[in-house]
């Protein structure tokens, strides 16, 4: 089985803008990724989508035909916004990616839910085979690990449940009717730490009513989804306001709070509620700044565990970079012993017929001359097997290239699929 080099690009958060990751981000991941593995070259292929990345991986025989696969991907972004990855450097970005290292919120836990997603959809697909399951599969594994065995993501980092935890902490929640502003990804994670609160009822308004519908369904607990309309009549029942929404200006005029007793909270910037509802009586607003206390002391410990995470992410990078080293030895020994049996099988019919012209053989002759012939070929192999084990894992593959020329003299070395020293050193180890 010839194996190949993972080649990846990626647009995410750390260097690029919103619109930058919405335009590098294919409408339909499922048809990028059937497009991405039906070109000339790719073995494999995937897609990972998420609200804070665009990323797409390939599996080609060399870096250069896995860089040229990739090279549509992402052309409407700037150069500087886009990250490209050789083999050793996918590999281990899709470990940090499913530990949570890459997330905008450090070790949040629903970007190792979306790679698996991506893993199952590729599998289903067809698309995905045995260096990026090997990869992606070892991605997860690592990142349950590092959520079980350290405490990346433990506390509230994360906007939106860092919301609800100030509003808990000036209010009862469990029982109460809460409005959410903004269906967008910070909408959505203010609902959902709501309803962990306890809320008996959410409204979640939106501009666009189709989006506060789609929030709604996504928690269990009473929501509905109204218009901006109704906004007002909700503030009228709800003891907590939670405002997320991406507007340029003030959405919420203080006139919309008079009368009513509540704790608000803003975490939109520029600021959703008119900071002259301050004033009013019976009325506790919170905006963006007011999180950081809230915020902070969970940074630091999740900074200080990312740090034994990476340690973690070393150790089984390492051990996937060995199996995919042994696996690729396997091949090159696999392919040293089919040349041997080729030549063992010709060579011994010869033998075969010669003897039989100087007289009849018995069965017992015959396979007394046959074992012989397998034991020779066992023992001349034996010790190139060994060194071409030891020379994968050492990335000596002027070894392997020797022990194929010598024991299979047969195959065109250039047909064995292991990598030019150009290739290995501009796109990371073949496997």
């Amino acid at each position: 089985m010839t194996r190949g080099v993972i080649t990846g690009v990626s647009v995410s958060h750390t260097l690029a803008t919103v619109e930058e990751i919405e335009s590098a981000a294919p409408a339909e991941p499922e048809t990028a990724t059937a497009a991405l593995a039906a070109r000339t070259g790719v073995s494999e292929a995937v897609v990972l989508v998420t609200c804070n990345r665009a990323e797409a991986y390939v599996v080609t025989d060399t870096a250069s035909a896995g860089d040229e696969a990739l090279a549509d991907f992402a052309t409407e972004v700037r150069e500087g916004a886009v990250t490209r990855f050789g083999h050793e450097e996918a590999i281990r970005h899709l470990m940090r990616v499913a530990c949570g290292l890459e997330s905008l919120v450090l070790g949040e836990d629903q970007i190792i839910g979306q790679v698996k997603e991506s893993l199952e959809r590729g599998q289903e697909q067809g698309t995905i085979g045995p260096v990026l399951e090997e990869a992606m599969l070892k991605a997860v594994h690592v990142g349950e690990r590092a959520r079980t065995e350290t405490a990346i993501n433990e506390g509230t980092v994360s906007m939106g449940s860092a919301a609800v935890e100030l509003a808990a902490r000036e209010a009862e929640l469990t029982g109460e009717t809460a409005l959410v502003l903004g269906a967008g990804e910070m909408g959505t994670l203010v609902a959902r730490a709501l309803e962990g609160a306890g809320v008996d009822h959410l409204f979640v308004a939106n501009r666009t009513l189709m989006n506060a519908e789609h929030v709604a369904q996504d928690v269990t607990v009473d929501a509905e989804a109204i218009a901006l309309a109704d906004v007002p009549a909700a503030i009228d029942e709800a003891s907590v306001v939670v405002t997320a929404t991406g507007a340029p200006e003030t959405v919420l005029e203080a006139s919309v709070f008079e009368g009513t007793e509540a704790v608000c909270v803003d975490i939109a910037r520029p600021r959703d509620i008119d900071p002259a509802t301050n004033e009013l009586p019976g009325l506790v607003v919170h905006d963006i700044d007011d999180l950081e206390a809230v915020t902070e002391q969970a940074h630091a410990s999740r900074r200080a565990e990312a740090r034994r995470v990476e340690a973690m992410i070393d150790t089984e990078f390492n051990r996937l970079l060995t199996s995919f080293k042994r696996a690729r030895a396997d091949d090159a020994i696999s392919g040293m012993y089919e040349g041997a049996e080729r030549m063992k099988s010709r060579e011994l019919d010869r033998a075969l017929t010669k003897l039989e012209a100087q007289g009849e053989l018995n069965e017992d002759q015959r396979e007394t001359v046959e074992a012989m012939a397998d034991s020779l070929v066992s023992q001349l192999l034996a010790p190139p097997t060994k060194s071409l084990r030891e020379a994968a894992v050492e990335d000596d593959w002027d070894t392997i290239r020797t022990a194929m020329a010598l024991f299979d003299p047969t195959t065109d070395m250039a047909d064995t699929g292991t990598p030019d020293t150009a290739e290995g050193e501009a796109g990371g180890d073949s496997v």
